[in-house]
Formats: C-alpha cells, structure tokens, sequence
C-alpha cells in the first residue's frame, strides 16, 4: 500500500470524487477496506455495503516499457527497479543434502503469464486458468481492440485481460475475457469439469461464471445470481454435486448456487461466522471440508463446527486452535488428509477417520498493526485433528519456519507440500516481508517430530496473491504474486510477479526407479468412467523393471480452485486394489470406486499410478 503523501493526498481526492459520484457515504474510510461498518451493512445485502463500496485507492502508474495504447496481445514485462532492502531479506531453510533422498528442482515455464495469477485452476483440456481482477488495472495482456468490456465503475472501455488460459507445457497463453470484477472470489469444478466460480468484487460479488473446458471457450457470466455479496467467500461442493458458497465479507451467511439463469432470493444465517469476525475480519475464506458421512467441516478464525448442511443445523463443536487468527488475513494454510480406502468401505470395514490440518497464520492484531508499517512473525505451529472423535482435541507441532500466506498442496503420492508466503505480517496489499522460499514436505504418517523436511529454495520471492497446483505430471505449477494494488515492476519491494515456475517434486529425481516410472494406458480406461461402488479395472506398464502388487497404490485426486493460500475442494483418496495381475504386456490393475458421493463428490478426477512411491503422469475419470 502506497504510504507517499503526495499519493495518499491523490487517493483521498479520487476516492473522494468517486464516492460523490456513486452516492457513498463521507463516513467511508477509503485506506481501511477492514474497518468497522454500522449493522446495516452486515444485514442488508443490497443497501449501502460492499455493493456500492468504491475500491480501495490505486498505485497504478505507467511503467518505463509498458504496452503502448495500440499493442495488442501479451506485452513485454516493464524493466524492474532496483531490489530494495526489503527484497533482499529473504528466508530459506538449509537443506541436508542425501544422496538416498532428493530435494526436488525448480524450472521457470513462462517468464511473462500476461496476468499474475492471483486465482489459479488446472483443467482437463491441459491448460491452466489464472485471474486476477480488474481492480488492479492494466495487465500485461491485451484484449483484442473489437472485444472489450466497459468498466461500470469508471464508465469507460476496458481492454486489458485479467484472465488468460495458460499452456503449462508450451507457455502459451490465450486471452480469456471477464465482465464483473473476480477480485477474491470463489471456484470449483462442477460434474462435466466445468469451471464454476462466485463471487468478487463490487459488480461481481453477486455474479456466477461458468467456463468450459476448450480451446475457444471464454466465460459466461450470471450477475446478481447470489442473494449476498461474496468477496473473500469458500466455495464447497456437496454430495448432490451442487455448490455452496459461505461466508464474505459482512456476508454472516451461506447459500447453494443457483443453476444458470435463476437467482437467489434468500441465504442461511451461520453464526459461526458472524462469532468469529473482529475489527479486521480474521474469519474470511473460510476453511470448508465435505467429511465422509456427508457434512461439513468449517473453520473460521480459531474455531470451528461440524455442520449438517441439509439440515442446516450445528452437530457440535470443535475446540478452538489456540495462538493466533487462521483466515485471511490472517492466513494460514489447510487442507484434509488423504482418505485411505483401503479396505474400508465396501466390505463393513473400520470407519474413515478424516483429519484436518491447519498451519500457519499470524497473530489476530498483525493487520492492524500492519497499517503502521510493523510486521510481526507470522505463526509457526500447526495443529491436526482427527474429527470423529467426539472428544478430540488439536494435536499441535511446528514446522522449521513460521509461514502466513503459504500453499498447502496434497501430492499424488500423500505426502503435503507447503510453499510461498512469508515469515512476517500477514494478507493484504503490502502487509507482509520476509518471504519464504523454502518449501516444506509433510509426511502424515511418521512420528511427531519428524514430519517435515525442508526441500530446495526457489529462487522467486511469492507473497500475498500466489498460488500453485498439482499438475496431472505430478509436478506442481507455481505463479502469481501482487502485494501492489496495481501492475507495479518498480518502486516497490516486491515487484508484481508473472512469471511461472514448475516445482518437481522428490519423487521425480531423474534416478533409476524415476526411468522405470508407471505409465497409464489410456486405451484401457473404461468408456462409462467409474461408478460409485463398483470395481474399475484398467492397465499400466513399467519401462524397465517388473513391480508386485504391494509396490503399487492408486490415488484419485480431486483438483482445486486456488487462491489466497487456500485450495478449495481439494482431496486426495487412496483407492483400494482388489485385483492386480501380471502379464508380458504389463499389468491389468482393478480398484472399488469410492461407495458414494460424500466420498468423492461427481467431477473429473486425476488417477495416479505410483510403483514405489513414484507416482505416474495421471488420467482423467469422471465419477458418476
């Protein structure tokens, strides 16, 4: 956030001038978008809130080699400042160099993404989708000069994108056009694959997108869809394959997704979250998972609740995480553990017992005391329950490095990977230093203690609006990074990032069991796709080396909608094989289908093969 008088003095003017023109009160306060708001706000949608709010002032300025007024297409990157002190301070862990064990390798796919990716989704059709908003102003790419939109709020022509479809393996980008501001909104994959996504800012927040997977798709958009605005609001899919969006900004609330066309006409109270909000808000985003019995896990803040959302009531809650706020702003990182089917739940076996982990986050003050310039550490802890137990407590250890804004993804292989973020602050424009560089690997199942390791340092400082994903390779595609509230590559400390890295992961180290890696034969997927509780029978290979049924695990991986350091509907399921047979071609592999849809929820699901812990690039399977 831009601190200079003269800046400040313009902002307040233009902010000023804006707020006349839109009817807003004088009472708004343009520099805190977190401060306190009268009641009215929190309770009536369509009065005087965040829909009539006028964004937060913009250090936007024209860049030495920015695009020219008739360049068309991906503009050149604007020639970087110079690093200032902050820039320097980096952190990174020390890695233990072992030969037995790998530390994983960066490569930089895109050195210009046209846009950062500060919304970040993989498709079936091999492309990636990044977005930001257009509240950030002019992008590197442009939209061709016959399409493009009109800024309802500034009552002119907008011809920047501010989202692209990304070719992870080539580079390539396409533009893609977005009508309503997606500023902090919400996704998901719908059934079919489709890209489903809510929320935004001011004439987006009540606006539902759909796109489709394909190569001239671009978005359809359904404006005033939702009852409530939704800007910082979780979206979650359901068992039925619908979903629902909770939470916002002043929204205390959830509600379903309407289909195409209709429109909302009422929303749910959820009090958790109204209990949870303070004076900067340190319960959006928040943290929702589907549970194997069919509800929802949601956390908000430092507390949470099991929810029944079919009967829209509270089943009981959880213990508060002691030590700090965990929501945005404040941060932190989560995701549920990988559901092991093994011999579970087609034959009466033990009951699933879903954990979830949150790491991470910062102390409940840090944006306050962020707005003067001070950074404190962000939390080091991260704390892990086991939600079937009706007594269960959070079990809590630390990683190497405190982190706020990190991504947690889970890998093919079960194992978690913790990137991006910084050690000090927290969310918002400019309210963090010290980024961390070092990912982390978290391993579930070894002992308290020794569940993390420190992997190889990128070289690309990611802070506020990175993002990163699994990739069906099962590398893990890493972009984004905008702590300005414009396309700045000068006169700031973190330049806005849009270049794209691609992370191999350990168990790609380029060694002789990697060269005898499982291939897939996609010839051999059945046509129907996978079925709920029956058996799924297909066939892979190994180049080099024959493997035995205990060497091979299969897992089904759900790919998310990512952003502010939170993957939404991300799971990992590890299916169980029942039949595992040898041949001079390779070997026929037949796992049970998860029994139902609280399992794994109707979509497109990424299958890995992994033959000693090396994971295959995986297939597309629709569930059913």
């Amino acid at each position: 956030m831009a601190r200079s008088s003269s800046l400040l003095r313009a902002g307040v003017l233009a902010m000023a001038l804006l707020a006349s023109f839109l009817g807003v009160e004088a009472l708004f306060d343009p520099f805190n978008i977190f401060g306190g708001r009268p009641e009215s706000d929190y309770l009536d949608p369509f009065g005087g809130g965040a829909t009539k709010s006028p964004p937060p002032p913009r250090t936007e300025r024209k860049e030495t080699g920015a695009a020219q007024p008739n360049t068309m297409g991906l503009t050149r990157v604007p020639p970087l400042g110079e690093p200032s002190k902050a820039s320097h301070d980096t952190m990174t862990i020390k890695v233990t160099v072992r030969d037995d064990k790998p530390d994983g390798a960066w490569t930089i796919v895109s050195d210009n993404s046209g846009v950062s990716a500060m919304h970040l989704a993989i498709m079936r059709h091999g492309r990636a989708i990044m977005f930001d908003t257009a509240t950030t102003g002019r992008s590197l790419m442009r939209l061709r000069f016959d399409n493009c939109r009109v800024d309802p709020r500034r009552h002119k022509t907008d011809c920047w994108a501010h989202a692209v479809e990304f070719d992870y393996t080539t580079g390539a980008v396409r533009p893609l056009k977005i009508l309503t501001d997606t500023w902090c909104s919400a996704g998901g994959f719908d059934a079919d694959g489709n890209l489903v996504q809510s929320g935004g800012y001011f004439e987006g927040d009540r606006t539902v997108r759909y796109l489709s997977p394909c190569h001239t798709c671009d978005w359809k958009e359904h404006p005033y869809s939702l009852f409530e605005g939704r800007w910082y609001a979780t979206q979650q899919v359901l068992p039925d394959g619908r979903f629902a969006i909770f939470g916002g900004r002043r929204a205390f609330s959830f509600e379903h997704l309407p289909k195409p066309g209709m429109f909302n006409h009422q929303s749910v109270p959820l009090a958790l979250l109204r209990d949870t909000t303070d004076d900067v808000e340190n319960n959006l985003y928040p943290f929702v998972n589907l549970l194997p019995d069919g509800n929802l896990f949601i956390f908000a803040n430092d507390r949470g609740i099991i929810f029944d959302h079919r009967s829209e009531i509270v089943i009981r809650d959880i213990p508060p995480l002691p030590g700090g706020a965990r929501n945005y702003p404040a941060s932190a990182m989560s995701a549920m553990l990988p559901l092991d089917l093994r011999g579970r739940q087609l034959h009466g076996g033990p009951e699933l017992e879903p954990e979830v982990i949150i790491c991470g986050g910062a102390n409940k003050t840090a944006f306050k005391v962020g707005e003067i310039g001070q950074y404190g550490p962000a939390l080091k802890d991260c704390g892990r329950i086991n939600l079937v137990k009706q007594d269960a407590q959070w079990a809590t250890e630390e990683m190497p490095v405190q982190r706020v804004m990190g991504d947690m993804l889970i890998l093919p292989n079960g194992e978690l990977l913790l990137l991006n973020g910084a050690a000090k602050g927290c969310g918002g424009w400019g309210f963090a230093r010290q980024p961390v560089r070092s990912p982390l690997l978290y391993s579930p199942s070894a002992p308290q203690g020794s569940r993390f390791r420190p992997l190889t340092p990128s070289t690309i400082s990611r802070v506020y609006h990175s993002t990163a994903a699994v990739l069906p390779d099962a590398t893990v595609l890493v972009a984004g990074g905008n702590t300005n509230s414009g396309y700045n590559f000068s006169g700031v400390d973190f330049p806005t990032e849009v270049r794209v890295e691609r992370f191999t992961p350990p168990y790609l180290d380029g060694r002789r069991h990697v060269a005898n890696r499982p291939a897939i034969d996609p010839h051999s997927l059945p046509r129907e796709g996978m079925r709920y509780g029956a058996k799924y029978t297909f066939r892979f290979r190994t180049p080099l080396d024959p493997v035995v049924e205990t060497d091979v695990m299969v897992t089904m991986y759900a790919p998310p909608f990512t952003t502010h350091g939170y993957s939404m509907n991300q799971r990992l399921l590890i299916l169980s094989v029942t039949s595992f047979i040898a041949d001079p071609q390779g070997y026929a592999i037949t796992v049970d289908a998860p029994g139902k849809p609280e399992l794994a929820p109707p979509a497109y699901y990424l299958i890995y093969v992994l033959a000693k812990d090396v994971p295959s690039v995986a297939v597309w399977v629709k569930i059913q």
